[in-house]
């Protein structure tokens, strides 16, 4: 059975697509930066944000920095409460304790806002750990965060570890630290990235998740 739950937070946990836009059109503006079109704009919630203001928008990396601090300007006081909990998590989370499961958030945001962003919501005293990226962009790739978490939990054997993300750095982070990953369809990836990157598992709800993992 896998006894280690690793979550990504956005897309996975909650719903933070209007806090992640605002601010990223914020950080544009400041700029006078063209916006992407909707579908790339929405390819910003999940990976770093130095690479998605380099990838996705095109800026240079002296721009890209930049970017992030106007970002994060806005993100810290009000950016990151623009945001909602899953229908189902906080159930989905008390089953999965009651059964034993250790329940971790591993997230690519910086870890002083997820932590933040679980008290406010309710969502701490279900986690055993939030394990996130650093503000100086020394830790900040899903595979080196996963890692991180791997070495908090007491380094588990790999079949005892499963990661649940809603893009394909979660997958390509578990799979270079030989865990398996699940993919969620509710969140703000595609069945197609999903079925591309091989992820172990692809559900559709978060009910459809609760199973799954009460029963892995």
């Amino acid at each position: 059975m896998k006894r280690f739950l690793f979550f990504d937070l956005d897309g996975t946990l909650t719903d933070s697509a209007e806090g992640i836009l605002n601010c990223v059109k914020h950080a544009l503006d400041l700029q006078n930066w063209p916006y992407p079109d909707e579908e790339n704009l929405r390819q910003f919630i999940g990976p770093p944000l130095i690479d998605s203001f380099q990838e996705i928008a095109g800026m240079t990396k002296e721009q890209a920095q930049k970017a992030v601090q106007d970002y994060r300007a806005r993100y810290s006081v009000s950016g990151l409460f623009e945001n909602r909990v899953f229908d189902g998590i906080p159930e989905m989370l008390a089953d999965l304790q009651k059964e034993g499961k250790h329940c971790y958030m591993v997230t690519s945001k910086p870890e002083e806002y997820a932590v933040r962003i679980a008290d406010r919501f309710g969502l701490t005293p279900y986690l055993e750990h939030i394990c996130g990226a650093t503000l100086d962009g020394q830790l900040n790739k899903k595979e080196q965060i996963i890692q991180l978490a791997l070495e908090i939990a007491g380094d588990p054997a790999p079949e005892d570890v499963e990661m649940i993300g809603d893009r394909l750095h979660d997958v390509v982070g578990a799979q270079k630290n030989d865990i398996d990953c699940t993919y969620v369809l509710y969140g703000f990836g595609s069945r197609a990235e999903a079925e591309k990157y091989h992820a172990t598992h692809i559900v559709e709800t978060v009910a459809d998740l609760h199973t799954l993992l009460l029963h892995l």
